[in-house]
């Protein structure tokens, strides 16, 4: 059967989606067409800032890579705007005289930033915000110039704003309104936005109109941008003017085709445009019964809809869209649904703590939930979200609403376990009404151990990013998702056909030194590799040839990069180690302060003996680190963790040996040692073995005549009770033993796979023959282990030589 055209114009988030959802339904059913006037692929608009920032690179904002398009047969005409359609004909052109053929046509124009209509805005270094190009120019000013005046104090704003701070420019925000951020936050939110800002390094004139830009040449009407001029006659310098005040749908495509366009491309329930149903549209562009939604969730919907008719299924229709908002402004997490304002018929919950910089807004009408602000705490968003959409009475917990989900019932959600304790139903990823059932089914059937494949196949955390923390617990507490399942015999990710054996096999018998040295020998078919094979590779690279390979920090994994947890909040955890999980008075006395000096809200002793202190704000992680004292405990890293022990013979009447002291040894032999996946030790005084050593990577259990040595336990999802592997006299004979398994398995495990896995896939004889049998090879082992880790720095304190990238942690102040 003869295929379809379709024609896409506009390569936006929207659009691509609408295209994805089209090919799961009809994969054969259309030749397509799609025309992008940016010279990029299909990229994450909402992620620009973080690349202004410097937080994130261009490339990895990227949703949709070339090969994308190739893969599903699509015709792409990236850089190449469309400028007519004849709609007799059929017939879509570009500026560069490309045409197309279409029998369905897709609009997705997108929106265009609203400009001032002032003098001077035709000046150089006055841009607005909207696409890579504005970011580049950002990014280049930022180096030449010092003044940067941001025009708007919304979203958009703020986040340039922070970005060209980050950069080193000095920033003042211009805003009309009397408060920050007023579509989303109510005044009391706005105003402590302000404060944390102002603080942080930002300037402010609130209220503030602008009147017209002053050049540096022709009388101050040409020329680089270098006055800003208020209705009052006062003034400020600016090298730099970014406009944020808004965005208005691209309709200028629309109108010359003369479709009905009224606050957008007017569509109907079917996403068919109400003039010509052979043409549709979503996206910003497009007015549903009269409103132009500029939210990724929404646009989304439409998506789905959109897709299903193009599809010929015929079935969904768009309602509209129930929106939320959650955000993370400069790393201020911000939530608002509903009536936030409140007013008349309405009575409202509010906590206020400035000091510790939260505040919340609950809004009530007839015992129901219609609106909710919250600032600082945006934990519950997503439950306040489901009972105001629901539209249940709280009526029997209107006591505890303002405490969140986790006082209600028996619904618990403390620390880590909200991702365990969450319903099938809901909701994780609000911008692509993901939910719990359907990241879990994913990781389940798929195989997935990492928040990339997560993000690829259920598009969860691929936007906004704020649910981020969730989904990656999720995976923690998903039978597979904790990282653990042994990888199969496939290829490492999409951007190669080689397996990890393949990969580490080339790296050593090649002597490969460098990731791109890597991508080249083994003929990547893309040139950077992914966030699931860079990070696999880099460890290759360590593990095989250390101190000849370099370490790249930026294809670890964040939490490997920042050198702790990040938490579901966007806050961090920090575990200090403690040998052996024993401590001293000073310490705990200077976790202690440290706790009251940076307000961190929970202290939590772990499974692992050892102190988390959870809800550490990035910026306060170095001060954290250094006001502690104490060492790393590498809890974020594919590493070492921890070293459980009983008290053993030095104290306990039942202890045969002295279990404390061993772990210590062993602790303190290995604690630098990176691993295919984390490493967890324990060893027990006596065969009573209170310190749980049957179930770790390796366990030691002290017995009369020295001790037993147990390997490839794991007490996670699945429980794994380990091998008993030998027993061994002398405390020296257990770090040697111990030392030549973690090396075998550092060399021949694949990244992500526990030792359980590792040695279910080798074979146990086969550890057995070359740590047992092979005294020579074994001794080696363990020189080579010491070899490696002798020098390995403390990322907590050595930042140049662990090559960390302070910048992460700076709030820079003018």
């Amino acid at each position: 059967m003869k295929k379809l055209k379709l024609v896409m114009v506009g390569n936006g988030m929207a659009g691509v989606r609408t295209i994805e959802e089209l090919l799961k339904l009809a994969p054969d059913l259309y030749d397509i067409t799609v025309f992008g006037a940016e010279p990029h692929p299909n990229y994450n608009r909402i992620l620009l800032s973080p690349v202004l920032a410097g937080e994130q690179t261009l490339d990895e904002i990227v949703l949709n890579p070339w090969n994308w398009y190739q893969d599903n047969q699509i015709t792409l005409h990236a850089g190449k705007k469309v400028v007519d359609v004849d709609r007799v004909w059929r017939i879509v052109r570009a500026d560069d005289g490309t045409e197309a053929h279409y029998d369905r046509l897709l609009m997705c124009t997108g929106s265009n930033p609203f400009i001032l209509p002032i003098p001077g805005k035709q000046l150089d270094g006055v841009i607005a915000y909207r696409d890579i190009a504005d970011t580049n120019a950002m990014i280049e000013a930022a180096a030449k110039y010092k003044k940067a005046v941001v025009i708007g104090g919304g979203l958009l704003g703020l986040e340039a704003a922070n970005g060209l701070m980050l950069r080193g420019m000095e920033v003042t925000v211009i805003h009309v309104m009397p408060t920050l951020m007023e579509r989303q936050l109510d005044p009391v939110a706005g105003g402590l936005l302000q404060k944390s800002l102002e603080e942080r390094g930002l300037k402010f004139v609130m209220g503030g109109q602008t009147q017209a830009l002053l050049g540096d040449a022709d009388g101050g009407q040409g020329g680089r941008v270098k006055v800003l001029q208020f209705k009052d006659g006062s003034e400020i310098p600016a090298d730099l003017v970014v406009m944020a005040v808004g965005i208005r749908p691209n309709t200028e495509l629309a109108e010359k085709m003369r479709l009905h366009c009224n606050r957008g491309i007017v569509v109907n329930d079917t996403m068919q445009t109400v003039t010509d149903a052979r043409i549709y549209s979503v996206g910003e562009c497009a007015a549903h019964r009269g409103i132009a939604y500029g939210l990724v969730a929404p646009l989304f919907e439409q998506a789905k809809v959109a897709a299903n008719h193009l599809a010929q299924f015929g079935i969904g229709r768009y309602q509209g869209s129930l929106t939320s908002t959650k955000l993370k402004v400069t790393g201020i997490d911000l939530f608002s649904a509903g009536d936030f304002m409140g007013g008349e018929g309405t009575e409202e919950i509010v906590m206020s703590d400035p000091y510790g910089g939260v505040y919340k807004k609950l809004v009530i009408r007839d015992d129901k939930l219609v609106g909710a602000c919250l600032y600082g705490d945006t934990v519950d968003g997503s439950w306040y979200f489901k009972l105001l959409r629901d539209g249940r009475s709280i009526n029997d917990i209107r006591d505890k609403l303002m405490f969140g989900e986790s006082n209600i019932g028996d619904v618990g959600q403390e620390g880590h376990s909200k991702a365990a304790t969450m319903p099938d139903d809901a909701e994780v990823c609000g911008c692509n009404g993901v939910n719990k059932g359907t990241i879990c089914k994913a990781i389940k059937e798929k195989g997935l151990f990492t928040l990339d494949e997560v993000k690829k196949h259920t598009k969860a955390s691929a936007s906004c990013g704020s649910c981020t923390g969730l989904v990656e617990q999720i995976l923690m507490f998903t039978a597979g998702g904790d990282y653990s399942a042994t990888p199969k015999l496939k290829a490492m990710c999409g951007c190669t056909d080689h397996g990890h054996q393949a990969v580490r096999d080339a790296i050593r018998d090649s002597k490969l030194l460098r990731i791109t040295d890597v991508f080249k020998f083994m003929e990547w078919k893309t040139p950077n590799g992914c966030a699931s094979c860079r990070p696999a590779v880099n460890y290759y690279l360590i593990s095989t040839w250390p101190k000849e390979a370099k370490d790249d920090p930026q294809s670890r994994f964040i939490n490997e990069r920042s050198h702790a947890n990040i938490q579901k909040d966007g806050t961090y955890s920090v575990i200090p180690r403690m040998w052996g999980g024993e401590t001293t008075a000073d310490e705990l006395r200077r976790i202690a302060d440290a706790v009251d000096k940076y307000k961190i809200p929970t202290v939590k002793v772990t499974g692992g003996q050892r102190i988390d202190l959870l809800g550490v704000k990035k910026e306060d992680l170095q001060n954290v680190w250094k006001d502690i004292g104490m060492p790393s405990g590498h809890a974020y890293a594919k590493a070492l963790r921890t070293v459980k022990t009983c008290v053993g013979s030095e104290w306990c009447r039942m202890g045969t040996q002295d279990s404390t002291q061993m772990g210590k040894d062993l602790e303190r032999a290995m604690w630098r040692m990176y691993a295919p996946h984390k490493v967890k030790f324990a060893v027990s005084g006596c065969p009573r073995n209170c310190a749980e050593a049957g179930i770790k990577d390796v366990g030691i259990i002290g017995v009369d005549s020295g001790w037993e040595m147990y390997i490839a336990g794991n007490g996670g999802i699945k429980t794994e009770v380990a091998h008993f592997f030998v027993k061994l006299k002398t405390a020296a004979e257990v770090l040697e033993y111990t030392g030549a398994f973690c090396e075998l398995y550092r060399q021949e495990g694949w990244y992500l796979e526990r030792t359980v896995h590792y040695v279910n896939r080798v074979g146990l004889d086969h550890v057995k023959k070359r740590i047992l049998e092979d005294h020579e090879g074994r001794k080696a082992l363990w020189a080579q282990l010491q070899f490696a880790l002798d020098g390995e720095p403390d990322p907590w304190f050595e930042f140049d030589k662990a090559a960390v990238d302070t910048r992460q942690f700076e709030v820079i102040s003018v």
